[in-house]
């Protein structure tokens, strides 16, 4: 009994910790900032104060009685969002959540699953009872087996409840079934009446270009089921649909389940034998890289997702390097700050480190503009103006 009752002082004492996070006024100092827009400032200052950044510049900082971090040798840039990345709440949501911290991530919109666990997970997040990334919940339609009718009561049900996002929503590859594409136009038309957008699962051009002509605004994957042509990019580019990367898909895994040097598919099952619907030796990974440069070139909002479930930061490593195969650093950085918080609907507060905009930064241990790798190496994540990963 007394054992239980030390667990439980221990317990909420914990859980008082984790909920008396508040926002901090602090100044960083000597730091390279890679504000996002494509403005470097190679040594300025920082200034947060209730959860905002009210002084990003080229001047020092001056501020007596704040916390100062001087971050000679670190880059700050904005937080990292994931704006596809499947969660949910359960058992090791405390740890999965701070895993996601530390690898640099502030905002997460999520890529489906059940719309109330994921609100449960925002929740958890919010009232403080574990640390965790800022949570945009979504909730899915299964456009297969649904009436227009009932495909349209959902989208208001789960506007009742919050949700903002709807989606994946998935389609067939090559081509869509009419009751598909006939739901999904239900689904658009009544997302716009409630004030929400919808997502949808697209993996080949064919699909890619029924969903725009659908009226979908959103699409959270580059095809991998052949070549997309420039002119259809330019459709897209031109009826305003943001698309996400997701272009590890296909590309296989080495030392993240298993240090056997045997390439793996992202559940952790052969490659590339276990590839969803594969067409065959991996070529998803080719076209995925090639169409992902082809929507940029022809002025897409291209933003960033991993379409992950599994260790964050490996999932982050693995999405650079299948972006950098046809992106630079600079391309990297605008897409995964503004081009994303652009999809996420959030332009005006995240994803460029500009005055009025939260402060959410992450401290790398070198210069991303080098190279990829130094985004996997954060010294300091903070969130709304709270360190919440202290890994220097």
């Amino acid at each position: 009994m007394k054992r239980l009752l030390t667990l439980a002082l221990l317990f909420f004492g914990n859980l008082g910790s984790v909920r008396n996070l508040a926002a901090q006024d602090l100044a960083i100092t000597n730091v390279r900032i890679i504000v996002g827009n494509g403005t470097v400032i190679n040594q300025g200052s920082i200034v947060i104060r209730g959860g905002k950044l009210t002084t990003v510049s080229a001047a020092a900082a001056n501020v007596p009685g704040v916390q100062t971090i001087d971050a000679r040798g670190m880059s700050a840039m904005p937080g990292f969002i994931d704006a596809h990345r499947h969660i949910n709440t359960g058992p090791a949501e405390k740890d999965r959540m701070q895993e996601l911290l530390d690898a640099g991530y502030t905002t997460v919109l999520s890529g489906g699953g059940p719309a109330e666990g994921n609100i449960q997970l925002r929740q958890h997040i919010e009232s403080g009872v574990i640390k965790g990334p800022r949570i945009i919940p979504s909730g899915v339609i299964n456009l297969g087996n649904s009436t227009p009718e009932q495909a349209r009561a959902e989208v208001r049900r789960l506007a009742r409840l919050g949700i903002k996002f709807i989606g994946e929503e998935g389609i067939s590859p090559k081509p869509p079934t009419a009751k598909e594409l006939e739901n999904l136009r239900a689904v658009n038309e009544e997302a716009k009446k409630v004030g929400v957008w919808v997502m949808v699962h697209a993996v080949s051009p064919q699909a890619m270009m029924a969903a725009v002509d659908a009226g979908t605004p959103k699409l959270v994957h580059t095809p991998h089921f052949g070549w997309l042509s420039f002119e259809d990019a330019q459709k897209v580019a031109a009826a305003g649909v943001k698309q996400l990367s997701t272009i590890g898909f296909g590309v296989p895994v080495f030392g993240v389940f298993a240090n056997d040097n045997l390439p793996r598919f992202r559940d952790g099952k052969a490659w590339p034998e276990a590839i969803l619907q594969g067409d065959g030796r991996g070529q998803e990974a080719g076209y995925k890289v090639v169409n992902a440069r082809t929507s940029w070139d022809a002025g897409v909002i291209y933003g960033y997702g991993t379409d992950t479930d599994y260790f964050a930061k490996a999932g982050l490593e693995h999405e650079l390097k299948s972006l950098n195969l046809m992106f630079s650093m600079q391309d990297i950085i605008k897409l995964m700050g503004p081009n994303t918080a652009s999809f996420i609907e959030m332009s005006d507060q995240l994803g460029t480190l500009e005055s009025g905009k939260l402060a959410d930064i992450v401290l790398l241990g070198g210069n991303p503009l080098d190279g990829y790798w130094n985004l996997l190496n954060p010294k300091l994540v903070i969130k709304s103006g709270v360190i919440v990963s202290d890994q220097r």
